[in-house]
């Protein structure tokens, strides 16, 4: 509720003044008893500054006091009511001052704004009215005459307005009556009235009780004993020079300092006339920040003496003579501030985790800097330590926000501790510093990064499934589960395969395992991309691509290209005797589907009919004569060859050839009996061509065409065709790498031709004719060309076959 009792102007003005400061929206005044219970509702801010109860709590209201008071009151965030937060006492608060008033802050962020709150503190008669002196003693003439006035030093009450002294009164007696009237500061001169003569003889001491008594309700009282000595006469009371002495101090001053003397004169002679001074009135701090010498009037520094505590201190020095006439005067001492007070600052709000991504000019704090000094002494100047970005913004009264002023990267500063300087300016100047600690939160903005632009693996073929391959890294300058990083395959596939069914990833660690046996032949490398991704909102990812090889492994044995392995083939290769030494007869044709080294293939004879007569060549498989051709050479010659590759361990095949030293077919026995069969053969067939000629010309000629025909399929020589080297066959699961294999050795530079009749027993044998064509003739060798075979299987040493 307003205060009512302020003067319209001056509520006008207080009015214009606070409207022009910036952000101050309105102000409040409340007035609340003291001694009032924690808790008490003094009352509702909410509604007086018409404030949304709701946006309270999180516009962060609170109640800051000024200057370094206590916060004697609290906010109820729920229900915008102003409560008391600690006891308070007005006494204690404000003294001997007639008005009591606290002041605080309203504050709000987002955006900030400041209420001035204005607490008056309502006085409770709590205190009893105190005489200066348990005894006040009086030495009075008994020459007195009737009316003569005694002053006495009044009560004091700690109360104010009504709940202080009020009244007086004086115990009943035959001499003495009371007399109070009202003085210029608000007091009360309080005088003891002779109202009957004084007879020493009669009475020597008298006693007598006052009694001061407030207006509270209930009142309070205190009372004195006055102790009345009756004497000789005295006729004057001591005077003071001045009604009211004024001093100017320096704060701080030290013991022993003079403030100033009071001074009284008595126009009596002898004792009457010398003059004591003492405090008649003045307060606990007061006395103990000054001391009064009893016989010469200095009044001296003899405590602490702070302006900030109390700015000026009253008290009331009374001039006593010898024989109890007194008098008092007003003493007022004003101290003067130094600058004796550093600024401090205090951090009323402060956001100190910054996210990353907070734009220039976020506000992240407010602090707000005080110094109890006064005037220039208490005029405050704050800064921010340099190379941060971080400024301060003055926003209201001593308030300053603590802004960005450029964009934050955690990952290049994750903590700032921030050094903030106040200075006053005062002569000389103090100041004072607070290290404000900052962090700066993370925002996932920066994806997962591979230590490598790419990997590269190799793994042995045939090697188990779960075998490690290789391990990707990656890692995130982000924190916490924004830097954490998991792994995985990108789907796809390699030749139709699906990826996942080739290599699998832990997500956690990267590594990189084969999900199954690898088959260099079948596959010799692939590539797959490996994502890793944070663990962020929204996560980021980034990839990286892995190259597979696999390695081969000598797991193929050298396959048998010509002759065929032993057992397959029947292939026979006829061999001039002619033959001179070193001449080349047959070659030996293998490939192995390996690679590298584990290809590369040797050739040796492992058993020969005569172990003298032919020689392999080790890396050619080029069959030639070591000797010339004897006529006791035996006609049928076989070579068991074997090839064998490089690898570790080595892998080998074997097949047989067959070689026949002859020049002529006829001198082969089993050719002869096949020449006469098929001789008969003929015969038959044209006397049934004559008789049908005869009978029936059409039969005739089918008869013809099908011994024409039957000429074409039956075979007149053993040799009715030619085995073709197939040079572009390769067995199962063959490879040739980068021309490394031995596909190459299929050609040969050697080519035979034979030339023979359809009909003769004795025809001529043209041997070798060499050829740069690279290719085999169809009629070099010799072939299986019906399902039975006369020679039988060629790993038989039967007499009766071709060998």
């Amino acid at each position: 509720m307003l205060n009512k009792g302020l003067p319209a102007a001056c509520l006008m003005l207080m009015l214009f003044l606070f409207a022009m400061a910036h952000g101050v929206k309105g102000d409040a005044s409340f007035s609340v008893l003291e001694e009032m219970k924690r808790g008490y509702v003094i009352g509702n801010i909410g509604k007086d500054l018409e404030l949304n109860v709701k946006d309270l709590s999180a516009r962060k209201a609170r109640i800051d006091a000024e200057g370094n008071r206590k916060r004697f009151c609290d906010i109820n965030l729920g229900t915008g009511e102003l409560t008391v937060a600690e006891i308070m006492d007005r006494e204690t608060l404000c003294k001997e001052k007639l008005s009591c008033v606290l002041k605080f802050e309203l504050v709000l962020e987002n955006p900030l704004e400041l209420h001035k709150i204005t607490l008056h503190i309502q006085d409770i008669n709590d205190n009893s009215p105190v005489f200066p002196k348990e005894v006040i003693k009086l030495d009075i003439r008994e020459s007195a005459i009737k009316g003569a006035r005694f002053r006495m030093s009044e009560a004091h009450d700690a109360d104010t307005g009504q709940n202080a002294v009020q009244n007086y009164m004086l115990e009943r007696n035959r001499n003495f009556i009371l007399a109070a009237t009202s003085n210029q500061d608000g007091g009360k001169n309080i005088e003891l009235v002779l109202d009957k003569e004084l007879d020493r003889e009669q009475q020597e001491d008298i006693t007598l009780t006052l009694t001061a008594v407030d207006g509270g309700n209930p009142p309070r009282s205190g009372t004195v004993n006055i102790h009345v000595t009756v004497l000789d006469a005295n006729d004057n009371a001591p005077l003071f020079t001045e009604k009211v002495y004024r001093a100017t101090l320096p704060e701080n001053s030290p013991v022993g300092t003079l403030v100033l003397k009071v001074s009284a004169t008595d126009l009596d002679e002898g004792i009457n006339g010398e003059v004591t001074y003492d405090f008649s009135r003045a307060s606990s701090s007061t006395k103990q920040a000054f001391t009064l010498d009893t016989k010469t009037g200095e009044i001296t520094v003899s405590g602490p003496t702070d302006f900030e505590e109390e700015s000026i201190h009253e008290m009331r020095v009374e001039g006593k003579d010898g024989f109890g006439l007194s008098t008092d005067t007003k003493v007022i001492v004003e101290l003067k501030d130094v600058n004796d007070n550093i600024p401090e600052i205090f951090l009323k709000s402060l956001n100190s985790h910054i996210p990353e991504n907070a734009p220039p000019g976020t506000e992240i704090g407010i602090i707000n800097v005080q110094d109890r000094d006064s005037e220039s002494n208490g005029e405050v100047h704050c800064v921010i330590g340099s190379n941060v970005p971080f400024k301060l913004v003055p926003s209201i009264k001593k308030y300053y926000s603590i802004i960005t002023t450029s964009e934050l990267d955690r990952e290049v500063k994750s903590d700032y501790n921030i050094t903030i300087t106040a200075s006053d300016q005062g002569t000389p100047s103090l100041s004072s510093s607070k290290i404000v600690h900052l962090m700066v939160a993370d925002v996932n903005d920066n994806p997962p990064a591979f230590r490598q632009q790419s990997y590269s693996a190799h793994i042995t073929e045939n090697n188990k499934p779960g075998s490690s391959i290789c391990s990707v890294s990656a890692t995130d300058a982000d924190w916490r589960q924004n830097g954490t990083v998991n792994y995985a395959l990108y789907p796809g596939d390699v030749d139709g395969t699906p990826v996942s069914s080739l290599l699998s990833i832990n997500g956690d660690t990267g590594a990189i395992l084969a999900a199954r046996s690898f088959d260099y032949e079948k596959l010799q490398s692939f590539k797959v991309q490996v994502i890793a991704r944070d663990n962020g909102s929204p996560p980021l990812s980034s990839n990286v691509t892995v190259s597979v090889s696999v390695a081969d492994e000598n797991d193929n044995t050298p396959q048998m290209l010509y002759p065929a392995p032993d057992g397959n083939s029947l292939m026979t290769e006829m061999v001039p005797k002619a033959v001179q030494a070193n001449s080349l007869v047959s070659k030996v044709i293998a490939v192995d589907a390996d690679s590298g080294q584990n290809s590369w293939l040797s050739y040796h004879i492992l058993k020969a009919s005569d172990s003298g007569l032919f020689t392999i060549g080790i890396h050619s498989g080029e069959i030639t004569t070591q000797r010339d051709i004897s006529e006791n050479d035996g006609m049928k010659q076989n070579l068991i060859v074997s090839v064998k590759d490089n690898g570790q361990p080595p892998l080998s095949a074997t097949c047989t050839v067959y070689l026949l030293i002859s020049d002529n077919l006829a001198e082969i026995p089993e050719l002869k009996d096949m020449s006469q069969d098929t001789g008969s053969k003929l015969t038959t067939y044209l006397i049934i061509a004559l008789v049908s000629v005869s009978t029936f010309f059409l039969t005739f000629v089918i008869i013809i065409l099908a011994v024409k025909f039957c000429h074409r399929r039956k075979p007149r020589l053993l040799f009715d065709g030619a085995v073709a080297i197939p040079s572009a066959y390769l067995p199962p699961n063959y490879a040739d790498v980068d021309g490394t294999g031995t596909l190459r050795s299929v050609r040969s530079n050697y080519n035979y031709d034979a030339y023979m009749t359809t009909g003769s027993r004795t025809s001529d044998f043209k041997f070798v004719r060499s050829y740069n064509d690279g290719t085999l003739p169809a009629d070099l060798t010799l072939r299986k060309t019906s399902s039975q075979d006369p020679f039988g299987p060629c790993d038989e040493t039967d007499s009766s076959q071709v060998k």
